[in-house]
């Protein structure tokens, strides 16, 4: 089992809720997520331990932001074939991928991505504003360069998968 299966299942994603996460506006809202976490604990000195409560709110949002939306009227976007490419990534055990995708890229841009969560918190904790933004811009550049990788894997695939061609219309 991969680390991606593990994680889709803590998200509880099944057929029905991956292509509800497929809809754009799934996807383009969960990069909320991060500036919100920030701002709250940012927040600390202001209002206190009232910083927990939009810090926790962010955090059910990013559990729950998966299954919230409908399935989207249509997946030929960017963002809808960002979530697709992740599940065929995801199913990669069962379903080979091209050599040119096994590159170990996408761990360095899941790595480069951590390194701007970590320095984002670490900045928020010393009110860095430099470092927090900064922080914040390098996990999303991992974050969406891994995605974009994503939306090329499932372009590679779907013309030789009937599965994973049906999840484009």
């Amino acid at each position: 089992m991969t680390l991606e299966r593990i994680i889709a299942n803590l998200f509880n994603l099944n057929d029905e809720n991956w292509m509800r996460h497929a809809n754009p506006v799934s996807v383009w809202t969960r990069y909320s997520v991060l500036p919100v976490l920030v701002l709250a604990f940012w927040s600390r000195t202001w209002i206190g331990w009232w910083c927990l409560v939009p810090g926790l709110l962010s955090i059910l949002w990013m559990f729950f932001n998966p299954i919230l939306f409908k399935k989207p009227k249509s997946t030929r976007n960017w963002a809808s074939k960002a979530v697709l490419g992740e599940r065929v990534f995801l199913n990669r055990d069962k379903v080979p991928i091209p050599d040119k995708h096994r590159i170990p890229l996408h761990g360095l841009l899941n790595f480069l991505a951590s390194i701007g969560l970590v320095l984002a918190i670490g900045s928020t904790i010393y009110y860095s504003a430099w470092g927090a933004v900064s922080g914040v811009a390098l996990a999303y550049l991992g974050k969406s360069w891994f995605l974009d990788r994503m939306v090329w894997l499932y372009e590679d695939m779907k013309e030789d998968n009937e599965t994973y061609r049906s999840w484009e219309y």
